[in-house]
């Protein structure tokens, strides 16, 4: 899947949100294999932090001045968080910026690869812990969030992944919808090869 992923990431047009009354943050999306399955690392946000508390969510926030990138701090963050070290990250794509609803970020999320098993060193302060989730479990606990969101007085998609009581929601959860949309296609894609002709 990865190089499937990584070419659909290369070729597709990416939306980005400039809007300078907000704060630019920057996220990773971690994958790794594990026994035949994809899985992405979510964290627990603690009830310490600024913003998000007890939220889940992807190893990021916001940029400093000292980031000369958005990824810059998307690794950078994963790094002070969950002790992901730069030379462990493969970078191979970004997906659409988004915005925060219930704080001022425009998020954007940058797609890594992992390796796995991998030695994570948790920041206390920041991080009560680390989900791991395959990806096939998203596939098919996904669903529409009822209740709704609102942005600017308006209301948005919104979406909801329940996995074994870790509820995944707003921003993290529309990133992650994006995200299976594009595994998705790439499953149907194989499904059709791999399907025998049938003769009329």
């Amino acid at each position: 899947m990865k190089e499937e992923l990584e070419k659909i990431l290369a070729q597709r047009e990416k939306q980005y949100i400039i809007d300078p009354k907000r704060v630019p943050a920057a996220v990773l999306v971690p994958l790794y294999q594990k026994d035949g399955q994809y899985h992405i690392i979510f964290i627990k946000r603690t009830e310490k932090v600024k913003d998000h508390k007890g939220q889940i969510s992807f190893p990021g926030g916001a940029r400093d001045k000292d980031d000369r990138t958005l990824l810059h701090t998307a690794v950078r963050e994963s790094r002070e968080e969950i002790g992901l070290q730069t030379e462990d990250i493969e970078v191979i794509g970004e997906l659409d910026d988004e915005l925060t609803t219930t704080t001022n970020y425009t998020v954007t999320p940058f797609v890594a690869v992992i390796p796995w098993p991998y030695r994570f060193r948790e920041n206390s302060d920041e991080v009560a812990g680390i989900i791991e989730v395959p990806i096939a479990a998203l596939l098919k606990n996904g669903r529409v969030n009822e209740n709704g969101e609102t942005l600017n007085g308006k209301p948005i998609e919104s979406y909801t992944y329940d996995y074994q009581g870790n509820v995944i929601w707003g921003a993290t959860a529309r990133i992650v919808k994006k995200l299976l949309d594009i595994i998705g296609g790439i499953n149907r894609e194989k499904s059709n090869i791999r399907r025998p002709e049938r003769n009329l």
